[in-house]
C-alpha cells in the first residue's frame, strides 16, 4: 500500500518506520522541508519528501500534524482523489492549540478537523502515547496485546485502517461514527490508559463527556508543575487515574 504522513513528530516517524517495515511504500513530509528529515530517514526505505508530494499517488494519507494546524492541510489535500483514506491522529489541546470555540462547546476534535480540511477523516492512532506505540506493540493474536479506538463515518475505510492499526502491533476497536469519536479523546477513560480489546470497549462505553476537559487539565498540570514525569508508565497511571 502507498501511504503519505504529514508530520514527522513521535507519532508520525514512529508511523513512518513501523509501516515500511510492514512493507509499505510510506513517504514522510513535514512543514520544514525533505531536508530536514535526513536523521529520521536515513538506513530506512522512507522517502523524505514535501507536503505536496507526500499527498500525490497514494492509497492512504496519514495527518500527524499539531491539531490547530490541521486547517493549514486543506490546500495540500485540495485535489486529493476522494477514494483516499484520509487519517487524523491528532488531539486538542488548549494550551497548546490556542481556545477553540466549536470545539470547547463539545464538536468533537475530529469532525471540527473534517470540517476545516473539508474530506471525511477516519481518526486513529491519537489514544496512545509515543513510548506506548514506540515500544508496546505486538503480534496479532498475543495474551498481552493492547487495542486503541478508532472512529469514522466509512465502514470501508475503517477497515483499511484497522488493518494497518494491526500491522504497527495493536488491536483496533471500532469506536462508531466520527460524531461519537469524543469517547476517546483527552480525559476519557479510553485515552493513554493501554488497554486490551475488552478493556477499550468498556472504557469507551463510560466515557463522560462532561468530564473530559477537567480531567485533561488535571493531567496537563501535573505535567506542568513536575509532579508526574513524563514518561510512559507514570502517564498511563496518571490517566487512568483521573479518569477512572
Amino acid at each position: 500500500m502507498k501511504i503519505g504522513i504529514i508530520g514527522a513528530g513521535n507519532i508520525g516517524a514512529t508511523l513512518a518506520r513501523k509501516l515500511v517495515d510492514a512493507g509499505h511504500d510510506v513517504k514522510l513530509a513535514n512543514s520544514k522541508g525533505p531536508e530536514t528529515l535526513k536523521d529520521i530517514v536515513d538506513g530506512t526505505a522512507i522517502a523524505a519528501v514535501t507536503r505536496d508530494e507526500a499527498v500525490k499517488d497514494v492509497d492512504v494519507i496519514i495527518l500527524s500534524v499539531p491539531f490547530a494546524r490541521n486547517p493549514e492541510l486543506a490546500p495540500v489535500l485540495a485535489n486529493v482523489p476522494a477514494d483516499v483514506i484520509v487519517v487524523d491522529t491528532s488531539n486538542y489541546y488548549p494550551m497548546r492549540d490556542g481556545r477553540i470555540e466549536e470545539v470547547d462547546a463539545g464538536k468533537p476534535d475530529t469532525v471540527w478537523s473534517s470540517e476545516q480540511i473539508g474530506r471525511p477523516l477516519v481518526k486513529a492512532w491519537n489514544a496512545l502515547l509515543s513510548f506506548t506505540l514506540s515500544d508496546c506493540g505486538s503480534k496479532s493474536g498475543s495474551a498481552s496485546r493492547l487495542a486503541i479506538p478508532i472512529g469514522g463515518d466509512d465502514v470501508s475505510a475503517k477497515s483499511v485502517v484497522s488493518g494497518l492499526v494491526s500491522e504497527t502491533g495493536f488491536d483496533a476497536v471500532d469506536a462508531g461514527p466520527l460524531s461519537d469519536s469524543w469517547r476517546f479523546q483527552p480525559g476519557t477513560p479510553a485515552y493513554c490508559t493501554e488497554l486490551d480489546a475488552a478493556g477499550v470497549t468498556t472504557a469507551l462505553s463510560s466515557a463522560d463527556t462532561t468530564r473530559a476537559p477537567r480531567n485533561l487539565e488535571l493531567v496537563m498540570q501535573a505535567i506542568m508543575d513536575g509532579s508526574v514525569p513524563f514518561e510512559r508508565e507514570a502517564m498511563v497511571a496518571l490517566n487512568r487515574k483521573v479518569s477512572s
